[in-house]
């Protein structure tokens, strides 16, 4: 079983709207309404690759039983924590004729310490029967920056792999636990080293900073598809980098998510490393051409899979260093 993790679950809305512009009335030609939040996003792509996968979270008010009526309606199984104060609602505006998206996240509910001991105490006893754990997304108040550290801690003692998608402080915090994995992208990645990418090597370093912060592996997403920093068979540490001529999207929104969701169907199934790199990229790929965050067609995913160039980067001068033994 996998669990994800989405403290800050939404209802997101995505719309539609030609030539959008600020300041002025538009009209959306298309929209969609679906429960969302990174982690639920990855609970929806996996439960469309026919992954065993359990969504958790805080749901507050009637937005949170939207949310988990939502999740329902799609046959996704879910088990969150009822809080007082409302879940939040995000809004994504696409604009078709140019592809740019706009997206507005409300801060989302506080969170009280008794609220949060119940949620520590479900996902201890969810993890009892996981193999796998993604904690995905921002925190709401009352939620320290440490926490995801915490449970990654707790749940690595008890057999569980951990993913982290997240950013900020939060993100730094968590890669100090040594997940198993983190998926930043471009923007996280330079926040959580500290410095700004100016060429290609620049990301294959940052990933070997990354694994000095704490990580165990890590991909950076990218546009065009990833680069990766992944243990090999012996424990090695081994670069990869994998690719695909961008589609024309009609809403990239969730498409890192439904990335994460690739790879980790794709570790569940034990598929080696370079089927899984090209399953995430493929994954991450074709949810651009749906409206909805962590929506994919999995016939659609294997068809992409052979045109994703997958490679091993060997170790240079300039990447001395970042691979080679953990």
């Amino acid at each position: 079983m996998i669990i994800t993790v989405t403290l800050n679950a939404a209802i997101d809305r995505t719309l539609a709207v030609p030539s959008f512009t600020l300041g002025r009335r538009h009209r959306a030609v298309e929209q969609t309404t679906m429960a969302g939040g990174k982690g639920v996003n990855v609970a929806r792509a996996l439960k469309l690759l026919g992954q065993p996968v359990i969504a958790t979270g805080f749901a507050g008010g009637a937005t949170g039983t939207r949310i988990i009526e939502h999740l329902t309606e799609q046959s996704i199984l879910n088990d969150f924590v009822r809080i007082r104060e409302e879940s939040r609602t995000s809004t994504a505006v696409v604009d078709p004729t140019t592809g740019v998206q706009t997206e507005i996240n409300e801060r989302g509910p506080r969170v009280t310490e008794q609220e949060l001991a119940l949620f520590v105490d479900k996902l201890l006893y969810l993890a009892k029967g996981a193999e796998l754990c993604v904690f995905a997304g921002s925190l709401p108040r009352g939620v320290a920056d440490d926490f995801y550290a915490r449970m990654i801690g707790e749940l690595r003692t008890l057999g569980v792999e951990c993913v982290l998608d997240s950013e900020g402080e939060p993100l730094r915090q968590g890669v100090r636990a040594r997940p198993d994995l983190v998926t930043p992208n471009e923007p996280e990645a330079e926040e959580l080293v500290g410095h700004e990418f100016v060429d290609p090597v620049d990301r294959l370093r940052a990933l070997g900073e990354i694994a000095e912060l704490g990580a165990r592996q890590a991909v950076l997403t990218l546009p065009d598809g990833c680069i990766a920093l992944l243990e090999g068979p012996g424990g090695e540490r081994e670069l990869w980098r994998a690719t695909l001529e961008p589609l024309e999207p009609v809403s990239a929104v969730g498409s890192g998510d439904a990335f994460l969701a690739g790879y980790i169907a794709a570790l569940y199934q034990g598929r080696p490393t370079p089927e899984r790199l090209a399953f995430a990229v493929a994954c991450g790929a074709e949810s651009t051409q749906h409206f909805g965050a962590g929506t994919l067609d999995p016939r659609a995913v294997e068809r992409l899979v052979p045109t994703v160039a997958v490679e091993r980067i060997t170790a240079a001068e300039p990447l001395a260093g970042i691979v080679g033994g953990a």
